[in-house]
C-alpha cells in the first residue's frame, strides 16, 4: 500500500471534506490505514522501504490528527479554500468579544485565587457550550455557505477560546 502524498487528508481517508465528519468513520479508516503503513509491518524490507513506510505512517498520522480536532479540521479546510486564518498576524477583534474575553479572564482568576474547583468545573462547562455553539456555526459557514472569511474569523476567535480553556484546566488541575 503506497499512500499518495498529493490527496488532501479527507481523501486520504476517503471521506467528504467539510466541517461536519463523523469521527467513528475517520477512527475506521485510520485504522485500516495505519494496518497497512505501520513501519512494523515493513521491518523486513531494505532502508529505503522502511523510510518510506515512516513516512506513510507519520502522513497518516497527521492527517487523523488534523481532522480529529475541530479546530485544526476547520483551520484545514479553509487552508484548501486558500484561505490563511492569520491567527499569528490578524490579532483584531470586535471590541464585545475583547471584553467577552476579559470578563472569561477575570472569572477564571477570581475562581482560581478562591480554589473553587465548582466554579472553575461550571465555568469550563459553559465554555465548553460556547465553543459548540460556534463550531456549528462554522460548519455552517464552511459546509453550507462556503463562507471563508467568516469562517476564518471564527477561527480565530475560537483560538481565544482554546486558550481558555487550556487555562481552565490548568486552573481546575491546581485545585485538586
Amino acid at each position: 500500500m503506497l499512500i499518495d502524498f498529493s490527496k488532501n487528508h479527507f481523501e486520504l481517508f476517503g471521506l467528504p471534506a467539510s466541517f461536519q465528519l463523523d469521527i467513528t468513520q475517520l477512527e475506521q479508516a485510520y485504522r485500516q490505514l495505519q494496518a497497512q503503513v505501520h513501519p512494523d509491518k515493513h521491518a523486513h524490507l531494505g532502508e529505503t522501504e522502511k523510510r518510506l513506510a515512516l513516512q506513510w505512517a507519520t502522513q497518516a498520522n497527521h492527517a487523523y490528527q488534523t481532522l480529529r480536532q475541530p479546530l485544526a479540521r476547520a483551520r484545514y479546510l479553509l487552508q484548501l479554500n486558500g484561505i490563511d486564518t492569520q491567527e499569528e498576524t490578524n490579532t483584531a477583534m470586535p471590541a464585545d468579544f475583547l471584553m467577552e474575553q476579559m470578563e472569561w479572564r477575570e472569572a477564571i482568576g477570581d475562581a482560581k485565587a478562591a480554589q473553587d474547583i465548582t466554579e472553575l468545573e461550571a465555568l469550563s462547562h459553559r465554555l465548553r457550550r460556547e465553543v459548540q455553539q460556534m463550531q456549528q456555526v462554522v460548519a455552517q459557514l464552511l459546509d453550507e455557505q462556503q463562507a471563508y472569511a467568516k469562517a476564518a474569523e471564527l477561527v480565530r476567535k475560537l483560538r481565544f477560546f482554546e486558550k481558555l480553556d487550556s487555562e481552565l484546566g490548568d486552573a481546575i488541575e491546581a485545585a485538586l
